[in-house]
């Protein structure tokens, strides 16, 4: 619980003030198709950061001159740095794509049709190479309104919860 406190004060921080290094992620399994549905906030311009390393060139998020390659780009970056297990197992997924809010980009993913029983594993390094600082917050909600969190960062890349 003391975690959802500390996420919910530094959301507040990442709306009014940006020094800090944040993403926000929430994953959901649809109770019809199966499908985990997560959804992640990063703020655009540190993920500029993250792809102009990855990628090895500089990155224009918001004006690209080729938006195709742009999301090739941020597609192989994402997934290589979000990984979910369940109950064991690794989980297939896929960007559905994105979309820019004011200062910060919401990332869609989908899982393909999966079980989950009890057990989720989740690694986010995103942007914890380029920032020292960098705090993944992942919600999980699993049969409940309420989530468990987990609270990710640098030397601390992947954590799970049991259900």
């Amino acid at each position: 619980m003391q975690q959802f406190y500390i996420s919910l004060i530094s959301l507040g921080w990442m709306v009014l003030y940006h020094p800090f290094f944040i993403s926000l992620t929430e994953i959901r399994q649809n109770p019809d198709t199966h499908r985990l549905e997560i959804a992640q906030k990063i703020f655009w311009d540190d993920l500029e950061e993250g792809l102009r390393e990855f990628h090895n060139q500089k990155i224009d998020f918001l004006n690209p001159d080729d938006p195709e390659k742009l999301n090739k780009q941020v597609r192989a970056y994402i997934l290589s740095h979000f990984k979910v297990e369940l109950d064991g197992k690794p989980t297939s997924l896929s960007l559905l794509g994105f979309e820019v809010e004011d200062d910060a980009a919401w990332f869609y993913i989908e899982s393909e049709p999966v079980e989950w029983k009890s057990k989720i594993k989740v690694r986010n390094s995103i942007l914890v190479d380029q920032f020292a600082t960098q705090q993944n917050i992942i919600h999980i909600y699993k049969n409940s309104k309420s989530p468990r969190s987990l609270l990710l960062g640098k030397g601390k890349e992947t954590d799970s919860l049991e259900f």
